[in-house]
């Protein structure tokens, strides 16, 4: 009897085994990505179209940032920035998270705060006096891969210009209101 019940766990082994086999064939068989992806991870909302509805490619249009930023509210703005609370704080002496505080941004030079690591790029841009004016801002907050590329923002961007502006406008709030409007 004993006999028996060592053939029944050895036959339930290989049965098993030989599942998991067919299983990784058929799989195998069904499912052959025709190429790698680029970027491994998880990007941070906001994926940008490469192409305009259609199939047509997107045609850039110049924006006329003066009067974006004239029509901005810092109270949506605000509400636009909640997308970016996980990993920024923007409060005077507010913690650095996964990004740095934005306490002083607008205006400011790029790679402002001391106490935060940033990529090489980011820093190659303080070392060169960059500075983060509205069309930088712009810019950076569109698509920051784009305008940076080598920087550790995950953010994909904001797709809607009055976005950008409000989130500028209530990042210019925290400790940027002498930088004057554009």
């Amino acid at each position: 009897m004993d006999d028996l019940k060592w053939n029944k766990i050895a036959a339930s082994v290989l049965i098993a085994g030989l599942t998991a086999m067919l299983t990784g064939v058929v799989t195998d068989a069904l499912y052959k990505p025709e190429k790698h992806l680029e970027h491994r991870g998880y990007t941070i909302e906001g994926a940008e179209e490469a192409v305009a509805p259609g199939g047509a490619p997107k045609v850039e249009v110049k924006l006329d940032i003066p009067a974006l930023m004239a029509k901005a509210d810092a109270k949506l703005g605000a509400d636009v920035f909640k997308k970016c609370v996980s990993c920024h704080s923007v409060e005077q002496g507010g913690p650095n998270k996964v990004g740095p505080n934005q306490y002083g941004v607008v205006g400011g030079v790029v790679g402002h705060n001391k106490e935060f690591s940033y990529s090489k790029a980011m820093s190659e841009a303080h070392a060169a006096g960059k500075k983060w004016d509205y069309e930088a801002l712009f810019a950076f907050l569109k698509s920051p891969k784009q305008y940076l590329p080598g920087t550790k923002m995950s953010f994909a961007g904001l797709s809607k210009p009055e976005d950008i502006a409000n989130v500028i406008a209530y990042m210019r709030e925290n400790g940027s209101t002498g930088y004057p409007l554009p």
